[in-house]
């Protein structure tokens, strides 16, 4: 199993060579695969897609290991842990609103290429999930109280904190309202949120350091999320721009659906295409703006 492992980690490696994936970025690349992804993933994880009957299928390490595995290194396919809140238990396909995944390997690295990570910096992550992201943190800024990670399921967090000790990593995991931060350990360098939001907390901001970066995926009306990289002024604001479109799972706290004009985004029909925007997020709320 472990070889088979480390084969497909290394093909995935190969399929992200590009662009939206490790885009040259050499300690990224040797982070990957050096972490070994399978770890992280439960034994019994959803399918993404519907199947003929509806239902998302479910793949069960334990009766089908090479096809668990393969599904584990497909660049772009994320993994569902979580249906439901946890309402739902992986016994069999099933259906309902995911709440809780793995995300695939390309959305991940480009995740963490957009922070742009230092080692030694302290790094705030929203959303620990199964503890992937964290251990490709945890490897690039160093294991020594320099990551910290909040996941507001209690079972969650439990789980990515078991399996990140298996590797002899022990970033801080925190159970609590990701939207909150968490100030004991602030001002942090970086900061990443991999679940989307329709506005960015303010907490987040006052948590950065002068200079620092905070990467997190917003909700647009554009029919997709959008990567915002933003730069704190140390005064609780940030200005910066959108890297990239993707799909993540609502925070919990920001479900709910809002006019996208009380979200700072322009009045107008057609504000151009997003990646000529800028964002400037502050105490009083965000404001939207071609460049």
């Amino acid at each position: 199993m472990t070889l088979t492992a480390r084969a497909l980690r290394e093909r995935c490696a190969r399929e992200m060579d590009n662009a939206r994936g490790f885009a040259g970025c050499t300690w990224l690349h040797r982070a990957f695969l050096a972490v070994p992804r399978e770890h992280f993933v439960p034994d019994r994880v959803w399918w993404p897609a519907r199947g003929e009957d509806g239902l998302y299928n479910l793949y069960d390490r334990t009766q089908k290991p090479r096809a668990w595995l393969k599904a584990v290194y497909m660049p772009g396919v994320p993994l569902i842990t979580q249906i439901d809140d946890g309402a739902v238990p992986p016994t069999g396909p099933a259906t309902g609103a995911f709440t809780s995944s793995i995300s695939s390997p390309g959305v991940v690295i480009e995740l963490v290429r957009h922070l742009a990570p230092e080692p030694g910096e302290r790094i705030l992550e929203v959303g620990t999930g199964t503890g992937y992201t964290t251990a490709l943190l945890t490897h690039r800024a160093g294991d020594h109280g320099n990551v910290v990670t909040i996941e507001i399921d209690a079972g969650l967090a439990r789980r990515a904190r078991h399996r990140l000790h298996a590797l002899g990593m022990s970033p801080r995991v925190v159970t609590g309202d990701g939207e909150q931060g968490h100030p004991a350990c602030a001002p942090y360098d970086r900061i990443l949120a991999t679940a989307s939001v329709r506005s960015i907390p303010p907490a987040w901001l006052r948590q950065l350091r002068p200079g620092g970066i905070l990467l997190a995926p917003l909700d647009s009306p554009f029919g997709h999320d959008l990567l915002v990289r933003l730069e704190a002024d140390g005064h609780g604001c940030a200005r910066g721009h959108f890297v990239a479109a993707v799909e993540f799972m609502r925070a919990r706290g920001q479900r709910a659906q809002r006019p996208y004009a009380e979200l700072g985004w322009p009045a107008e029909a057609d504000p151009g295409p997003w990646e000529r925007m800028c964002v400037v997020a502050g105490p009083s709320g965000q404001r939207i703006r071609s460049r």
